[in-house]
């Protein structure tokens, strides 16, 4: 795939290597693999990248100067088209050649159809003076003659584009309250409808017939929320729910299918927490099958969650939740966990197109900490970090990401960097001082393009190198600069990861809590302990027999008990050195070493 692709001025030897190491596949079989493609739009223009590692100009694509609203690729990628304020231009990705223009300046969004038979544009709904209706603001075309099919009245932008089905037999949209559904786009007739009261979102299943859609309804005085599954087009009937989820708590949910189409995560969220436990409101995750199966997804810590996403496999997900810093753990299919990852500075997760790399992430007031996990083994690849990232995603090729720095999330230090999952930078693009950033996104390809590698745990050579992320010291107040280092204390111990798959000796959840806590008091009660019993006093070991007596019991007593407080502080020196922090009652038994050595030789001297 790379053979004929190379960095400007590489290493003779490194980079060469890198191609035709493991890292990729045969040379015989790189050849039939394509080159993605990066789209970048920013205030400078809109242009196409040929795919990493170089990031060069795209040959074929002459590179838009205008400021694009937006740009979008075809969901096989063969298309891309973008909006420049003066038309919709749809074109070929390989060779560029003109597919569509369409005198559409006021185009905010576009979207194209799965099988690229529709292209689906929106503007801001507008009404003249003069017309009472105002103007149908989403439009549909047939994609190949530039001929406008249908034009429709779309107000609201969540949900302004029809959903279709993978083989476009199937479209459904939301008016008012209600979904429309339209068969082999056919817009001038409906097809069928779902009547329900006040149906607030819907989701269509991807995968192929039969297609299946959730639907959320809100609750309303004193009724629950729910969720309910439909296979098209059994729509009506109190037996024509697959699966009913209700649930009160809910001003707003998000549904996400699995790849197959089989499952559906719905996360419901309150804008306020009436408990007051947390600022971002209440969330709950429920899971719904299309056998009929729901259940409440039971998380180990309290607190917001902040992503879930399907395996590509669709056998498993991983959410990531709770106060910082966050968990994140993957649960089967029967809301079962498998592994968790522990706890850490993440509020993102992301499966590599293949399944086979799991990436977690701590993006917006983070530090751009990324966790790079091999997904079947749960073993850690690479550790590194993009500070101010505000965007983060898989190159189709399972092999490389891209992370950036865009407006109007932040306008300074705009730019993006081409990475390789083991933490090389391999290209790296700043955005010149004046423009903005505003998107980069990668050209899809169809399912089993590119086919899982093995992973690698050494790090891609690269001329940039890589990022990994680097200890910070804590703030020291000016008073202890002149003082040595000690350890200090962390607000909050991290978890460490730990597999919690069927089979693999793992306790239950009661018995590891149980566990914890025995620890948990069992390391509270070592460290609060004023005096640290030595292992040779617990028996009537010969060493004060050994010791020569003063002939006075009273001064006896006082030097074995010194003796015993400077065998202690010799233990807590030894914990010291092996990185064990020390609690404040620790160190100031240790500041009391010379005192007590004085304190013995007198004793001694007095004998």
């Amino acid at each position: 795939m790379y053979a004929d692709v190379a960095l400007e001025d590489p290493p003779i030897s490194a980079l060469t290597c890198f191609r035709r190491s493991a890292f990729l596949l045969p040379a015989h079989v790189n050849m039939a693999l394509p080159i993605p493609l990066l789209a970048v739009r920013g205030s400078d223009g809109t242009s196409l990248l040929s795919g990493p590692p170089s990031c060069e100009q795209h040959s074929s694509f002459q590179r838009d100067s205008r400021s694009s609203r937006c740009v979008s690729f075809s969901r096989d990628g063969t298309l891309f088209g973008w909006c420049n304020g003066l038309n919709v231009s749809v074109v070929k990705s390989s060779d560029g050649a003109v597919v569509s223009t369409l005198d559409l300046p006021k185009t905010s969004l576009l979207e194209m159809s799965p099988l690229n038979k529709v292209l689906a544009t929106w503007q801001p709904y507008s009404k003249p003076k003069d017309s009472a209706q105002g103007e149908a603001n989403l439009q549909l075309w047939d994609l190949q003659s530039g001929e406008l099919i249908k034009a429709l009245y779309q107000k609201k932008l969540e949900s302004w584009c029809p959903s279709w089905s993978e083989d476009e037999k199937l479209s459904v949209r939301s008016v008012n309250n209600e979904l429309h559904f339209y068969e082999n786009n056919d817009f001038n007739v409906i097809a069928n409808k779902l009547h329900m009261q006040k149906v607030s979102d819907f989701a269509l299943s991807p995968g192929g017939q039969p297609s299946k859609v959730a639907v959320y309804v809100p609750g309303s005085k004193g009724a629950p929320s729910f969720v309910r599954l439909y296979q098209y087009p059994v729509l009506g009937g109190p037996t024509a729910a697959l699966a009913n989820k209700s649930f009160f708590k809910a001003d707003r949910v998000s549904m996400l299918w699995n790849q197959k189409g089989s499952a559906v995560l719905v996360t419901s969220s309150t804008e306020v927490d009436k408990s007051g436990a947390s600022y971002y409101g209440e969330q709950n995750l429920h899971f719904l099958s299309a056998s009929g199966e729901t259940a409440l997804v039971q998380l180990q810590k309290n607190g917001p969650i902040y992503d879930v996403v399907w395996s590509p496999g669709s056998s498993e997900f991983c959410v990531v939740y709770g106060f910082m810093p966050a968990k994140a753990t993957v649960y089967s299919l029967k809301c079962e966990p498998l592994f968790d990852f522990g706890t850490g500075p993440r509020n993102a997760a992301y499966y590599s197109p293949q399944g086979h790399i799991l990436v977690l992430a701590g993006f917006g007031n983070l530090q751009g900490q990324m966790e790079v996990w091999d997904a079947k083994k749960y073993k850690q690849v690479s550790k590194p970090q993009a500070p101010d990232a505000t965007h983060f995603s898989w190159c189709p090729d399972g092999e490389h990401v891209v992370t950036a720095t865009c407006s109007p999330r932040l306008r300074v230090s705009n730019g993006f960097k081409v990475w390789h999952y083991t933490g090389s930078v391999l290209h790296r693009q700043d955005t010149p001082a004046g423009a903005e950033l505003w998107e980069v996104r990668w050209q899809p390809f169809p399912e089993g393009s590119f086919p899982a590698r093995t992973i690698r745990y050494q790090a891609a050579p690269s001329e940039l190198g890589s990022t990994q992320a680097t200890p910070r010291q804590a703030y020291r107040p000016p008073a202890l600069r002149h003082l040595p280092v000690t350890p200090s204390s962390k607000l909050h111990e991290d978890e460490l990861p730990q597999n919690l798959r069927p089979g693999e000796k793992s306790l239950s959840k009661a018995a590891l809590k149980n566990q914890k806590k025995r620890e948990n008091k069992k390391a509270a009660k070592q460290e609060a302990k004023p005096e640290p019993e030595p292992p040779s006093d617990s028996a009537p070991i010969s060493n004060s027999q050994s010791e020569p007596s003063s002939g006075d019991p009273e001064t006896d007593k006082k030097m074995k008990n010194v003796k015993k407080k400077l065998k202690a502080i010799e233990e807590l020196k030894d914990l010291q050195a092996s990185g064990k922090v020390l609690q404040k009652n620790q160190l100031e038994k240790l500041q009391k070493e010379d005192q007590l050595l004085k304190e013995l030789e007198e004793l001694q001297i007095g004998q």
